[in-house]
């Protein structure tokens, strides 16, 4: 009896960790590369610890893993990861499966050796949800082999210099590629990645968002920002960069004022969803679509799709990501 517990529970685990994942895809052609959403929230998941109130402890459908985004490559079988998040197990294990289950190779997936993991990882910044799942490559875990990481000069010289993460770099489970803003790294003949520096807290590090390109189609990720103004003043348009690519994921870490009880939220350093929205609401409509707010606080109620939150963010022309959907690049 308790081994089949042990089993029931052990399936009801696997079948509540896909309750999230969407089948929306956009169309083009199954070789082409494309992004793999990962998870949608904040740092600390949803719902977070010591939040013990939330409904999503006892509605799995309400759960969010952290944010991530993967990058499959069906014609080179090569997969690569956009931040390290305390869900890098569960989100290593979606991003494997999806890319075995839409591999180039004429073969059924259960015949396509697994990968021990990605071929890459990119890090935004030294924030905690954005980078600590690296502690699963290290030799009490996966055990990785020169993974290579890929981060601007602060975030690499923190993960070389300071402990636990300088374990991994001496260990050689991962070996670590420094990144320059605006200086594209070519991944394939026809994917490149440019990273992007945008204000942000910078604690122990600058803080980057990505530009994605394929051969088709761009991406933008940028999951946070202290806000657009700010970039304003280093001399980038929010506006502008919209115009350049087909899909962007952006801050969507709250959805307005008032959100928190008895906080004052106008020194958070994130843009409100209806600060975006409003300061983009003069794009024509086939700009505005492009949004997708990712990133999403644990108090953010856009997060429930049914929610009047979410319904004005689809009225108002805008989208909200969504764990497990696809955009072909």
């Amino acid at each position: 009896m308790r081994l089949f517990s042990r089993f029931l529970f052990s399936c009801l685990a696997l079948s509540i960790s896909f309750i999230e994942i969407s089948v929306a895809q956009d169309t083009g052609s199954d070789e082409d590369p494309y992004i793999f959403v990962l998870g949608i929230s904040q740092d600390g998941g949803t719902p977070q610890a010591g939040s013990n109130d939330h409904p999503a402890w006892t509605d799995p459908s309400k759960r969010r893993l952290a944010t991530s985004l993967g990058l499959i490559d069906p014609r080179s079988g090569k997969t690569w990861m956009f931040e390290a998040s305390p869900d890098f197990r569960q989100q290593w294990y979606d991003l494997d499966m999806q890319s075995r289950s839409h591999s180039s190779q004429e073969t059924s997936r259960d015949t396509i050796p697994r990968r021990a993991a990605p071929d890459g990882i990119f890090l935004t910044h030294a924030h905690m949800g954005h980078y600590v799942g690296l502690m699963f490559l290290g030799h009490e875990s996966m055990g990785a082999s020169h993974l290579t990481v890929y981060a601007m000069e602060e975030m690499a010289d923190y993960l070389s210099y300071n402990g636990p993460w300088e374990q991994l770099v001496r260990y050689d489970n991962i070996a670590i590629r420094e990144l320059r803003h605006s200086v594209p790294v070519q991944l394939t003949d026809d994917i490149r990645v440019i990273p992007l520096l945008v204000p942000h807290r910078q604690e122990y590090s600058e803080v980057v968002g990505y530009r994605i390109e394929g051969p088709n189609r761009t991406v933008l990720f940028i999951p946070d920002i202290d806000s657009w103004s700010d970039w304003d003043l280093e001399g980038t348009r929010i506006e502008r960069i919209i115009e350049t690519v087909d899909v962007a994921y952006v801050d969507g870490t709250f959805f307005g004022d008032g959100e928190i009880p008895g906080r004052d939220m106008s020194t958070f350093p994130h843009p409100f969803i209806t600060t975006t929205m409003d300061r983009l609401a003069d794009l024509p409509e086939n700009q505005r679509s492009k949004i997708r707010f990712i990133h999403l606080n644990h108090t953010n109620p856009a997060s429930d799709p049914s929610s009047s939150e979410a319904q004005q963010i689809s009225e108002r022309g805008f989208n909200v990501a969504v764990r497990g959907e696809i955009t072909r690049l």
